[in-house]
């Protein structure tokens, strides 16, 4: 597996590239804007997207799908958590809200569970329900390359904030300590904005979410 990072909209947000070494089919996560952009990551990794994933329906994370999947041919949207309907009816609101000019509200091929699975050419990723942040938020997980999309909810040094509609931050820390932390410290992972980390880099540093059980 292959992952381009693209920092896309003023917010700088981690849109990632997914690409099948073997088969060059691919997934986008979180595109939020900048499609011109990401069309170009995606000419030079090669790559042959058949779907977009999103991890949740704020601006600078969904804002882009429509786009960018007319602009592929089509592809499926798929995720986030229907609790998260609200949050992409509402996408022009947001935009003007946060300056961002247009965005027009949607609905994806498919929402998403958890326990659901995703397959980007011989890679398979594992759902993880995962509110707080949003209360549709999901995660996307690689077992077979330690590897997780986290989105807004887990951040280097920090978390995600709960302080919009329907943010909650004991379902926050319950979704970091119960759902992800458990996957063990060596998982990496991408989050919606700033640097990649561990699990375990965060369960020890993180100020927001230091404890002294280990997870294997």
């Amino acid at each position: 597996m292959k992952v381009y990072i693209i920092p896309v909209t003023p917010f700088q947000q981690n849109c990632t590239l997914i690409v099948c070494e073997t088969t060059r089919d691919a997934a986008v996560v979180d595109p939020g804007g900048d499609i011109d952009r990401i069309m170009a990551q995606i000419t030079v990794a090669n790559a042959n997207v058949t779907q977009i994933l999103l991890t949740h329906g704020h601006l600078d994370h969904a804002a882009g799908a429509p786009e960018l999947a007319a602009a592929l041919g089509d592809v499926p949207i798929i995720g986030p958590h229907i609790e998260d309907q609200f949050w992409l009816a509402g996408l022009n609101e947001q935009a003007k809200r946060f300056g961002f000019g247009h965005a027009h509200a949607f609905h994806p091929t498919r929402w998403l569970v958890e326990g659901d699975i995703i397959t980007v050419g011989h890679h398979s990723l594992d759902v993880l329900h995962c509110p707080g942040h949003t209360p549709g938020h999901v995660v996307f997980i690689s077992k077979t390359q330690q590897l997780a999309w986290v989105g807004d909810v887990l951040f280097e040094n920090s978390i995600g904030r709960t302080d919009f509609p329907r943010g909650n931050h004991d379902e926050l820390i319950s979704s970091i300590q119960n759902k992800l932390f458990p996957l063990g410290d060596d998982i990496q992972f991408v989050p919606g904005h700033g640097n990649p980390s561990t699990f375990g880099r965060e369960r020890l540093n993180n100020p927001y979410l230091k404890q002294t059980k280990k997870y294997s």
